[in-house]
């Protein structure tokens, strides 16, 4: 299962979506900063699964109708940010879907997320991400679940695995860093989420008209614990 994550830069990046798809072929594709009204139901073989409503950013998730069946979904509106109460930029910070998986016969449960600006403390994403993988849990309990997107998380990451890892989940990074607008704010801030698969890797695509990079996840489900990585 390859899932892509890309923040789009205030749907500037919009128009790469066609060509994204093509060449890496995701089965899902989760936006962040998107223009919903100006999103296609379609980009080639992928329909819109679900995309936020009360965002001025929003968020968006695309699956591969003959890999999966969309069951149910959800969007959620998390703890603000003064940058948010002032300039009410998302409402919505996390939407997750609920998939069954054809060919393997099982739902996973995969999101996108955007957590709060850099003018926010570490303490509010925290907090955000606990309620997003909260909700996730709700919408499919005891499921595979995967919560990727842009957690605007520079500094003291291994912490936040640390805090993660105690929740069931792993955090994972990718290969290269993904965020590339400024010369002091450089660094890996798209992460991945995981709970119940196995990431093979996490690679940082090349650069488009976005200050974020997108991100490719190859993972697999696992059977038991120690399973390493089953492809689907």
């Amino acid at each position: 299962m390859k899932v892509l994550s890309y923040n789009l830069r205030k749907h500037r990046a919009a128009t790469e979506l066609e060509e994204l798809e093509d060449r890496y072929e995701p089965d899902v594709m989760c936006l962040q900063e998107a223009d919903v009204s100006a999103l296609p139901d379609r980009v080639d073989d992928m329909r819109l699964a679900a995309a936020t409503d009360r965002n001025r950013l929003g968020l968006a998730v695309y699956y591969r109708e003959n890999t999966f069946r969309l069951k149910e979904s959800v969007s959620l509106g998390l703890k603000k940010s003064l940058h948010d109460i002032v300039l009410k930029p998302a409402h919505e910070r996390v939407l997750g879907v609920q998939l069954h998986d054809i060919d393997a016969g099982r739902e996973v449960t995969i999101a996108s997320f955007h957590a709060a600006p850099l003018t926010a403390l570490n303490s509010l994403r925290r907090s955000q991400i606990k309620a997003a993988l909260e909700a996730l849990e709700v919408l499919g309990p005891g499921t595979p679940t995967l919560l990727v997107g842009d957690y605007n998380y520079p500094v003291f990451k291994e912490s936040l695995g640390e805090r993660i890892r105690r929740r069931g989940y792993d955090l994972t990074l990718s290969d290269s860093r993904t965020y590339m607008r400024y010369r002091f704010f450089r660094g890996h801030y798209d992460f991945v989420t995981s709970k119940g698969l196995s990431i093979g890797e996490v690679v940082t695509l090349p650069q488009g008209s976005s200050d974020h990079l997108p991100i490719l996840v190859t993972a697999g489900y696992r059977t038991t614990p120690t399973e390493s990585i089953r492809t689907v």
